[in-house]
């Protein structure tokens, strides 16, 4: 099991140069660690956008982060303390080639999700989270009868039309609930569509 904590993230962005490239760079390095794939955060390499990347999440992060450490609380308020999963959230532009709009790293400790908050729509960064929380309390991998009523519990308690489960919908489930996706990902990471 990877033990990458969220500390180990913080540190790298606390004791990094005051420069904003440095610093967005430095915190895109520590979160490669903790995704499944370190490929999966494939920016880095991308000459192209990595400068204004680099630059933009070197200044804005914390704000997003914190905006998604919110949604995070609101899923664990759906469950008694001792249901809570242990789990740490952050933001991270995903390589385009997995197509995921994010996910749940069930190999960390504690567990990470990771969200491409440039894929979706900010108003539905919610609907991303509860999925991906829904895996977090479900302990595993899939969109299987676990993580149906992991996710149905969440839907509930944040006051979102849970899904109707019923076998055989395990496909349906990988995409619930919907989030409107945005036209081009990455122009959230370089500035150009601020929330």
């Amino acid at each position: 099991m990877q033990n990458i904590s969220r500390s180990l993230v913080d540190k790298l962005i606390i004791t990094t140069s005051n420069d904003p490239f440095t610093r967005g760079l430095d915190y895109l390095y520590g979160i490669r660690g903790l995704a499944l794939d370190s490929e999966m955060i494939d920016v880095v390499y991308d000459m192209n956008n990595r400068i204004p990347i680099c630059a933009w999440i070197g200044q804005h992060i914390d704000r997003v982060n914190r905006q998604l450490e919110n949604y995070l609380q609101a899923c664990h308020d759906c469950f008694h303390p001792w249901e809570q999963p242990t789990v740490q959230i952050f933001a991270a532009p995903l390589a385009q080639r997995f197509g995921v709009d994010g996910f749940c790293n069930l190999k960390t400790n504690p567990m990470t999700i990771l969200i491409d908050v440039g894929r979706v729509m900010p108003a539905d960064w919610l609907l991303l989270v509860v999925h991906e929380y829904a895996h977090a309390h479900a302990g595993l991998p899939g969109h299987h009868e676990k993580f149906a009523r992991s996710l149905t519990h969440l839907c509930l308690g944040l006051g979102i039309a849970p899904p109707a489960w019923q076998s055989g919908m395990d496909y349906h489930l990988r995409f619930y609930p919907h989030c409107r996706a945005t036209q081009n990902p990455l122009a959230f990471w370089r500035g150009e569509s601020l929330r």
